[in-house]
C-alpha cells in the first residue's frame, strides 16, 4: 500500500471524506475522541457529520445524554458515546488506574480517601443530580479532602474510572463553555451495552473508526500493553482484513469521494494524534510544530489531502469578541488562501451558527 492509498483509507475510515449521517453516528463510528480539550472534541465530531451541526447541536448530544466525556484511556479526557462507556472503562481502566498509583501516592491519597469521596459524592448526586466541578471540590472539602494541588481533580478522575462519576450535560454560559455537569453513570447511562470480548471489540472498533492501522498504533491508542494487544488483534482478525502483514483495515467501508479537501482540525485531532507513527499524518521535520509539546499540547492542524499543511489558533475564551483565527501555514505547503478561509469559515460557522 503506497502513503497516498494509506491517507486516503484513514480519510475515509475518519469520516474526513464522506462524513457520517449525523453526530451520533460520527461518535459511534469513531468510539472514542480526545477532547481534554472540550471545543475541539466537539468540532472533531461536527466535521465528521453531515448537515454542518453547529456547537448547539453537539451539545445537544450531551445534553439528551447520547454523548459523554471520560478518561477512557491514556488518562486522557474522550468523548463517548454513553451506552458504550462501561465495556471500555472495563477493557482499560485498570491500566490507567495502575499508573495513576505513583500520583495518588504523592497527593496522600489512599483507599480510606477514595471511599470516603465515593461517599459523599454520591450523598450529594442524591439531592442534585448534576454538580460542577466546583461544586464536587466543595464536597470533597466537606469529607477532609483538600481538592487543592491537583488533588481534587485526581478523586474526580478515579471516581470516573472506576464507573461511578462521568461528564455529561453542558453547562451553559455566554461562549464557548469548557465545562460539563459531573452525573452519576448509574443514573445517567440506561443502555449501557457490554460485548462479550471487550478487548476484541476495542481493536475492531478503533480500527473501523482509524484504519489502516497496526497492533503498535492501536497499543498507543488504548494505552494498553503490545502483548494484550496482540491478543485483541488476533480475536478481531475474523472481522477484519488484513491488507498487509500486521496492517488492519475495517471490512464494511464506505465508499468516498476523493476530491482535495482541505480541512481545518482542532487540537489533539484523532486523525493525527491516534497513531504510534505519525509520518502519514505529518512529514517527521514538521511534527514539532504540532506536538506533542513540552507541555503535551497539540496544535490544531490545517490538512490538505490528508496531510498537515500547517497549524492554526482561535481563541474561544469568555468575554472576548470573536476574533478571526490566527494561521501558520508551513513554507512548502501548496494550499490556497481561498482554500483555508474555506475551511475556517466551515469552523466559524460551527461556533456561531
Amino acid at each position: 500500500m503506497t502513503v497516498e492509498t494509506l491517507r486516503t483509507e484513514r480519510l475515509r475510515s475518519h469520516r474526513l471524506l464522506g462524513p457520517s449521517e449525523s453526530v451520533p453516528d460520527a461518535a459511534r463510528h469513531l468510539l472514542a475522541v480526545q477532547s481534554q480539550e472540550f471545543w475541539a472534541g466537539r468540532w472533531a465530531l461536527a466535521v465528521r457529520s453531515s448537515g454542518e451541526p453547529t456547537l448547539g447541536d453537539v451539545d445537544a448530544y450531551f445534553d439528551s445524554g447520547e454523548l459523554v466525556r471520560s478518561w477512557t484511556m491514556r488518562g486522557t479526557l474522550h468523548t463517548i458515546p454513553a451506552s458504550d462507556l462501561g465495556w471500555v472503562l472495563a477493557a482499560t481502566a485498570q491500566r490507567q488506574l495502575r499508573a495513576a498509583a505513583p500520583r495518588y501516592r504523592q497527593l496522600g491519597l489512599g483507599a480510606e480517601a477514595f471511599s470516603a469521596a465515593e461517599r459523599a459524592v454520591r450523598k450529594a448526586l442524591q439531592v442534585d443530580d448534576r454538580l460542577t466541578r466546583a461544586a464536587l471540590f466543595a464536597v470533597l472539602e466537606g469529607c477532609g479532602i483538600d481538592p487543592r494541588e491537583q488533588r481534587g481533580l485526581h478523586v474526580i478522575q478515579n471516581l470516573a474510572l472506576r464507573g461511578i462519576l462521568c461528564q455529561g450535560p453542558v453547562v451553559a454560559r455566554d461562549g464557548v463553555t469548557r465545562e460539563q455537569f459531573f452525573v452519576l453513570v448509574e443514573e445517567h447511562i440506561k443502555d449501557a451495552v457490554g460485548p462479550a470480548d471487550p478487548y476484541s471489540e476495542l481493536f475492531l472498533r478503533y480500527v473501523q473508526g482509524h484504519g489502516p492501522a497496526t497492533v503498535a498504533d492501536f497499543a498507543w491508542w488504548s494505552g494498553l500493553t503490545l502483548g494484550v494487544s496482540r491478543a485483541a488483534a488476533e480475536a478481531a482478525s475474523d472481522r477484519l482484513d488484513q491488507i498487509e502483514e500486521g496492517l488492519f483495515l475495517a471490512r464494511d467501508r464506505l465508499p468516498a469521494p476523493q476530491e482535495r479537501r482541505v480541512l481545518a482540525l482542532g487540537s489533539f485531532e484523532e486523525y493525527y494524534i491516534s497513531y504510534a507513527d505519525r509520518d502519514v499524518a505529518c512529514p517527521p521535520e514538521r511534527r514539532a510544530l504540532i506536538g506533542p509539546a513540552v507541555n503535551g499540547q497539540v496544535r490544531p492542524i490545517i490538512l490538505a489531502d490528508g496531510v498537515a499543511a500547517g497549524t492554526w489558533k482561535h481563541s474561544t475564551a469568555a468575554g472576548r469578541p470573536l476574533a478571526p483565527p490566527e494561521v501558520t501555514l508551513f513554507d512548502d505547503t501548496s494550499v490556497s488562501d481561498d482554500e483555508v478561509s474555506a475551511a475556517l469559515a466551515a469552523y466559524l460557522r460551527f461556533l456561531t451558527g
